[in-house]
């Protein structure tokens, strides 16, 4: 009798340690590679029910991290080579879309009152403007299926973009079951890639998530992502690996000691000042 609860208590505490393990394996890691020309980069994306931190290069080629926190809607963009970071809450970002709205409309109207030689200058320096943002922030291509493809070990359906006739990008994607996940487990990509639309909508194509045909051309999780200048490859990326993982809490927060910085570039307290 002893022995069969002996027995019983031992497979009953292993049930409940492999339950324990699966539960608490409930983040994403998701491995990939970048490569721009001789250059291959690696970088990681982690991915929990309610958060999410994810590296990236900004236009000058500064590496960057962004975390993002669904639960309390803000986005950390910490500069890892300065030690410091921005700070944006669903406020700040819809602050900053109205700035970025009434200022143009400011504009607009001062354009209305000058001559044709004022006017002509400042639809030039208009135009500057918009080429910085356009080097900065790719426009959006118009995407067309083109059949599947193969990246790894998943075969994925195919799009390429093009921006009028000139062919600027392509995608290749699969379905979150091809990865062996489900849709639940990229929801908090979805509220990022959302959030980030109101400052930048069309840098939101750019963000790790699960694309729908009537907002980004393309449906599902891309695994290969090629951008096209004057119809040469010019950067490719690729999912090399996805896993579950359990992550620290750290990894999800600013390094303590890091400055924070505002948007328009002031100092504040860190974050460990707090």
């Amino acid at each position: 009798m002893k022995a069969i609860v002996v027995k019983t208590l031992s497979v009953t505490g292993l049930a409940f340690a492999l339950t324990v393990g699966l539960s608490a394996a409930d983040g994403l890691l998701i491995v990939s590679k970048t490569t721009t020309g001789t250059s291959t980069k690696t970088s990681q994306i982690q991915i929990e029910r309610t958060r999410m931190r994810t590296e990236m290069s900004d236009p000058s080629g500064t590496n960057q991290t962004m975390v993002f926190d669904g639960t309390k809607q803000v986005l950390d963009m910490i500069n890892n080579d300065r030690k410091t970071y921005n700070e944006l809450t669903q406020a700040d970002v819809e602050q900053l879309a109205g700035q970025m709205q009434g200022a143009m409309a400011q504009m607009n109207a001062a354009m209305a009152n000058m001559t044709p030689a004022q006017r002509a200058q400042m639809e030039a320096m208009m135009g500057r403007g918009r080429a910085m943002v356009a080097a900065a922030v790719p426009a959006k291509p118009v995407y067309k299926k083109t059949g599947t493809d193969k990246v790894g070990r998943w075969t994925c359906d195919k799009y390429e973009g093009y921006e009028g006739t000139q062919k600027t990008a392509e995608v290749c994607t699969v379905a979150p079951a091809a990865l062996g996940f489900a849709m639940s487990d990229f929801e908090v990509t979805t509220q990022m890639a959302a959030f980030f639309s109101k400052m930048m909508p069309q840098a939101a194509g750019q963000i790790f998530s699960i694309a729908k045909i009537e907002d980004q051309g393309f449906a599902g999780l891309p695994v290969r992502r090629v951008a096209f200048s004057d119809g040469k490859v010019t950067t490719t990326t690729e999912i090399t690996d996805v896993s579950r993982q359990t992550f620290p809490d750290s990894i999800f927060a600013v390094p303590a000691g890091y400055q924070k910085v505002d948007m328009m570039g002031a100092r504040g307290r860190g974050r460990g000042g707090r």
